[in-house]
């Protein structure tokens, strides 16, 4: 089995058999500490569409990866599994499986481009919809999960386009769930299960 040095946080998560899954045109692995001051600058820049109340401090960045990210590079169950997005070998975006449930074999997705990418319809569209691919190759193939499921602000229409595109079902929306620029706003949950993608091949 691999080790990682979940120390200084380089390495792969020994919970996954493979260190990289690629498309051909995208790849994902293992968040490094290199990625790390690239994700917080794409997250503070993008805080409407987070889960995410206030601007991320390059300190409180490295204090939480330090105590909640690389430790769980060296367990059998980690409680999230982050990776970057690389296309080109340089790093587009972020994302990966958060608030695993191992017990339930279930996971949230989580995905953000960098803001270059994000704006651009048709590259996120693309890139979104290849990430979706991977992602479920990694939780139902390698991991053996029953589900996926995702939760997005309903004012994010495309983001919930290519979702469905792929294979995510709309399970139920969440009403006036959080306040967006002092707006109340919907959540909705979108689900995908690996009994889903066996039937449709």
């Amino acid at each position: 089995m691999r080790e990682a040095d979940n120390a200084g946080g380089a390495g792969p998560y020994v919970a996954l058999p493979r260190a990289r899954l690629s498309d051909g045109t995208i790849s994902v692995r293992a968040v490094e500490p290199g990625d790390i001051e690239a994700i917080r600058q794409w997250r503070n820049a993008q805080m409407d569409v987070l889960r995410q109340t206030a601007p991320i401090t390059p300190d409180a960045q490295a204090r939480y990866f330090a105590t909640h990210v690389w430790p769980g590079k060296s367990a059998t169950e980690p409680p999230q599994i982050l990776v970057t997005i690389e296309r080109d070998g340089a790093p587009v975006g972020y994302g990966g499986l958060v608030h695993i449930s191992w017990p339930n074999r279930r996971a949230e997705l989580s995905f953000l481009l960098a803001p270059a990418f994000e704006r651009d319809q048709a590259q996120r569209a693309d890139l979104f919809g290849r990430f979706l691919n991977l992602m479920k190759q990694m939780a139902f193939r390698d991991l053996a999960f029953h589900r996926l499921f995702t939760e997005t602000f309903a004012q994010r229409t495309r983001h919930i386009a290519t979702l469905e595109a792929h294979g995510f079902r709309c399970e139920g929306c969440l009403r006036q769930h959080v306040v967006i620029d002092g707006q109340p706003v919907d959540s909705l949950i979108h689900g995908c299960l690996a009994d889903d993608e066996r039937q449709n091949g």
